[in-house]
């Protein structure tokens, strides 16, 4: 059992003749603000296992919830992504650059002058109406083992009644009334799922306001001041010390005045299988990440991808079924990935009043209906020595293994009554079925090549799932080291 305030070893000793057995518990490693501390810290069973993970955009940009549909690509340092961003959570920056849709649909909807941090009270009042036992129902049934929520956005808006005053904005600005991510933690603790919080180190509007207009102006929008980075050290502690988080998800940067070595020894030593991610601008982290972007090999580091089930985290009331990727992409997408050694972090946009639109709600249920039957070949799993294969008669596939099975992901419907692997190793003694499928499978063998009858009947959709039970015991040569 994995506790969450530390790791502690029983070490149980011989003892001499005429002395009981001792068991003396070991004291936690204690994380030092280096590099080479903090890259002795093992990446958690528990993050490496989960596979899924929903990610939650939420705050004061969820009551405009809007974003052009003009630019579908995430190509982020072109200008004409920056000026028709499709993320919905950006609508503060965008609506300030001059000729940008954004900023048309606010002077259309709001007024020319209206304040975006007019928008606070606004979604304090929705939010009151938010249900955190049902989003955690939600997200447990979709097959998450992890959920992150935005903690803190670049807008400098708080989700939790943060104690640290901001100096540059207003009181009644700065976080909201209830306190959203412990409300969220403890739904999702009591779901059987780890928490963990979203933070913008590296942008805050509040601080330095932008608007980012064009791709140099990444780097010059990043708080450097001393201030800036007292507070973002201040809060760092808050969400640590109050929540536990099991996973602190920096964004963008972290300021140099913030100590970001220190705030991660912090981080560690208070929550030792916690994980790190790659944007707190330091040569450490427990996994990388990519959004919206495919990885085409199968990669030694843990990594994630992150995106949105549409084109935008936050809500965008514009999306609709064309935006949204369909259910078939989904799941090839969760399969591509933990093939190649990562997970997928999935994010929902909810309403000013946390509604899941009903469009993504139907995805997650495809996904957790998916999962419910074919979880085994994900959760749990490792990489196999291929991650990415295509049968002879042209059939997309991905490959996992869990302890002595091997398990053959076949993406979409199958080309064929049958599906043949080729230079595939002895098959001897291996057990071959079907998931969700009780009927034993017929492998057929023809020199290095192994043909799997399929049946007529096959359960499910999306993707089909072959396990070969055994087959590592008989290959053992096959098994990444």
């Amino acid at each position: 059992m994995i506790l969450r305030r530390g790791l502690f070893a029983l070490v149980v000793g011989a003892a001499a003749a005429g002395f009981s057995t001792l068991c003396l518990a070991q004291a936690p490693v204690k994380y030092e603000p280096t590099l080479d501390s903090l890259n002795r810290h093992p990446l958690p069973e528990w993050y490496a296992n989960a596979k899924v993970g929903i990610f939650v955009c939420w705050g004061p940009y969820s009551v405009p919830g809007w974003a052009p549909l003009s630019h579908p690509d995430h190509d982020f340092d072109s200008t004409g992504f920056i000026v028709n961003n499709p993320y919905a959570e950006w609508y503060y920056n965008v609506m300030r650059i001059d000729g940008s849709p954004t900023q048309a649909y606010h002077r259309e909807h709001y007024g020319a002058n209206y304040n975006y941090y007019n928008f606070v009270p606004i979604f304090d009042k929705e939010a009151a109406k938010w249900n955190p036992e049902a989003w955690a129902k939600i997200f447990r049934k979709s097959g998450a083992r992890y959920v992150v929520l935005t903690a803190k956005f670049h807008d400098g808006f708080t989700l939790w009644p943060s104690a640290t005053h901001n100096p540059t904005l207003q009181p009644d600005w700065q976080h909201a009334t209830r306190d959203i991510v412990g409300e969220l933690n403890t739904a999702v603790t009591r779901e059987g799922m780890r928490m963990g919080v979203y933070y913008s180190g590296g942008f805050d509007w509040t601080f330095v306001p932008g608007p980012i207009r064009k791709a140099a102006d990444y780097e010059t929008a990043k708080p450097q001041s001393a201030a800036y980075g007292e507070y973002v050290i201040a809060q760092a502690h808050e969400l640590i010390e109050r929540y536990h988080p099991y996973l602190f998800w920096n964004d963008i940067d972290w300021p140099k005045s913030g100590n970001a070595l220190q705030v991660e020894a912090d981080y560690y030593n208070a929550i030792p299988d916690g994980v790190v991610d790659d944007r707190f601008g330091i040569a450490h982290s427990d996994f990388t990440t990519a959004e919206y972007r495919l990885i085409d090999k199968s990669l030694p580091k843990k990594w994630e991808e992150n995106r949105g089930l549409g084109r935008s985290f936050g809500y965008n009331r514009a999306e609709g079924e064309a935006e949204t990727i369909a259910p078939a992409d989904l799941i090839a997408l969760l399969v591509d990935v933990v093939s190649k050694n990562g997970n997928l972090l999935l994010d929902v946009g909810p309403e000013a009043d946390g509604t899941i639109p009903p469009v993504q709600m139907e995805r997650l249920k495809a996904l957790g209906d998916w999962l419910d039957q074919n979880g085994e070949a994900i959760y749990d799993t490792e990489p196999w020595t291929r991650a990415v294969g295509r049968s002879v008669e042209g059939d997309d596939l991905r490959f996992t293994r869990k302890g002595v099975d091997l398990f053959v992901t076949l993406l979409g419907n199958p080309k064929a009554q049958t599906l043949t692997i080729q230079a595939f190793p002895r098959v001897d003694g291996v057990r071959a079925s079907l998931l969700g499928n009780a009927t034993p499978l017929t492998l057929k063998v023809a020199g290095d090549n192994v043909t799997i009858v399929l049946p007529e009947n096959m359960k499910g959709e999306y993707a089909y799932v072959i396990k070969l039970g055994g087959y590592l015991e008989s290959n053992p040569q096959e098994v990444v080291p």
